[in-house]
């Protein structure tokens, strides 16, 4: 891989939280797609992913309105990217997460000080323990996803790539959960000028409530989450992403968990980086073919001049975890 030199001087201001992250070229994805394949990473984060543009942010926007306790309720990311601004702030934090956490993610919350509450099944019902404890005196819910800071948070990405490429790429892919990094993203292009360049948002089956919203021209309710890519386990998206899509080019689509996964171990092969089935839902675009499909279909220009893949974090997941996932999808 090869990184663009770029001068990203004020894309990240001392004062923020997230790093101006590497835009690497991959040789490897290149080749699968036939066309250059630039890798955002967001998984070298110092809390992991892209969330602690949006929530660090928010948290420090809070901080200055006298906030004395910050409480999240996170799949894995966000609550870590808000225990970690909360330790930069200085201010307690209490993380409430759905029963079925992984270790991992809990230990990593704890090592950053906040306190961690499990609390039912998914995602919304520890949102609800969440909303529940802010109404308490001087506490603060941080919105995984839902909220304007939020997405002026992640627009700063967008500009880190205006910064490193100086032309637009032919298409931007990124994973969709609860739809905060999509409505940043779109803010983002908006801001540099670049709201001509098309967005393809992906989600697993199982997982896929922007798909869902999209295909019915309204937000729609999942019964359940049921994919393993259980960072983009919201049952209902952020109804300014639906919005989005009346503003720019956005080509929703849908990949299986075993195309994420195979996606997950392919990207580790070639890349030697290990990412969560969230982020191999945007990997798979490449990896699957779809990216080709797309413009087979005339959905996509036939040439494009570049992609840039969103690399969105790795924070749920490990070895051990990935041939986990690899033997419960039939994969060797």
């Amino acid at each position: 891989m090869r990184q663009l030199e770029s001068s990203l001087t004020g894309c990240a201001r001392a004062e923020h939280f997230h790093a101006a992250t590497p835009l690497l070229e991959s040789w490897a994805l290149s080749q699968v797609a036939g066309t250059t394949v630039f890798l955002k990473c967001e998984n070298v984060q110092p809390a992991g992913s892209f969330k602690i543009r949006g929530i660090g942010h928010f948290c420090q926007e809070m901080a200055k309105k006298g906030c004395r306790h910050l409480v999240c309720s996170s799949g894995g990311n966000a609550g870590i990217a808000a225990a970690y601004a909360a330790r930069k702030l200085g201010i307690p934090a209490t993380i409430v997460l759905p029963e079925g956490t992984s270790l991992q993610v809990v230990r990593r919350l704890q090592g950053e000080g906040a306190e961690v509450q499990l609390t039912g099944k998914v995602w919304d019902e520890a949102s609800l323990k969440a909303q529940e404890l802010a109404t308490r005196a001087g506490w603060v819910n941080v919105p995984p996803f839902d909220h304007p800071l939020i997405w002026e948070g992640h627009a700063s990405l967008v500009r880190e790539l205006k910064a490193a490429l100086g032309t637009p790429p032919g298409a931007l892919v990124l994973a969709v959960g609860g739809g905060g990094l999509l409505a940043g993203v779109s803010a983002g292009l908006a801001e540099v000028g670049w709201q001509h360049v098309p967005i393809i948002a992906v989600e697993t089956q199982g997982a896929h409530c922007f798909n869902a919203a999209v295909k019915a021209g309204r937000l729609v309710t999942l019964p359940d989450i049921t994919s393993v890519a259980k960072s983009l386990g919201a049952k209902t998206v952020a109804a300014r992403a639906l919005a989005c899509t009346q503003e720019l080019e956005i080509i929703s689509e849908v990949v299986e968990d075993v195309q994420a996964v195979s996606a997950v171990q392919q990207f580790l092969d070639d890349e030697r980086m290990l990412v969560e089935p969230a982020c191999g839902a945007a990997l798979a675009v490449i990896y699957s073919g779809l990216l080709g499909r797309l413009q087979a279909e005339g959905r996509l220009r036939p040439s494009l001049a570049s992609v840039v893949v969103i690399v969105c974090g790795g924070n749920s997941i490990d070895g051990g975890g990935l041939q986990a996932l690899k033997a419960r999808l039939g994969q060797s």
